[in-house]
């Protein structure tokens, strides 16, 4: 009886090893990590980020927002690639390579407020993390699990075969970047004025561009100021 506990056991945590509750183990032959990599820099080519359109998908966004460990997702696709912004939640383990410092502050869940440090209760709707009550952001995509991101891109590429690259981040300026464009969206509004603004993003993020494109609403404050 013992012994088939304990081969109980064994297959358990194997289980829990092999599933997407854990993106940590990464045991030999966990199914997570079968096959070729399907995410990141691909092809190498110079321009690979020079897309010529972009657009929101709420389908992809909301099939990666439903996997363990992810808290939510804005997912985009170009002409090229398609381009992932999540927030990670305790649902799994080992969505991040290493301990590193924690970048949210969560305490004011059990105060009633939503900043804790100035007892603030107000959330600004155009930020989907912040450094308080968030969801989680990791701010180096190279600290993302290896088995959580290849888990992403295969359900990527499955609603979306096309694409030739998927980049995936957890930063939270990215994430914050992204709401804005998939507000934009839901709104009905083109997003072909924002395309400069989203290459930008998308090169500072992934392949170290020096420039950060400005906040949507900034942007927008700023030709409203012109009109008048």
């Amino acid at each position: 009886m013992v012994t088939v506990m304990a081969l109980s056991g064994c297959n358990y945590e194997r289980h829990v090893q092999n599933s997407t509750f854990d993106y940590g183990s990464k045991k030999k032959g966990d199914p997570k990590m079968l096959g070729s990599r399907m995410y990141g820099t691909m092809s190498g080519l110079p321009g690979q980020h020079d897309n010529d359109w972009f657009e929101y998908s709420s389908l992809i966004s909301n099939d990666v927002s439903n996997i363990n460990g992810v808290a939510g997702a804005i997912v985009m696709l170009t002409d090229k690639n398609a381009y992932v912004a999540i927030t990670t939640d305790w649902t799994a383990t080992g969505t991040r390579k290493t301990g590193g410092p924690k970048e949210q502050n969560n305490g004011g869940t059990t105060e009633g407020v939503y900043n804790v440090d100035n007892g603030s209760p107000y959330w600004n709707n155009q930020r989907v993390a912040t450094p308080y009550n968030s969801a989680l952001t990791i701010n180096d995509h190279n600290e993302i699990s290896s088995e959580l991101k290849q888990t992403i891109a295969i359900h990527v590429r499955k609603l979306a075969p096309a694409v030739q690259e998927v980049h995936i981040s957890a930063n939270k300026e990215f994430n914050n970047h992204m709401v804005q464009y998939a507000q934009e969206a839901w709104a009905g509004h083109s997003l072909t004025p924002w395309l400069s603004s989203f290459n930008k993003l998308v090169k500072h993020q992934f392949v170290g561009g020096d420039e950060v494109p400005p906040p949507i609403e900034s942007q927008l404050r700023a030709r409203a100021h012109m009109n008048h």
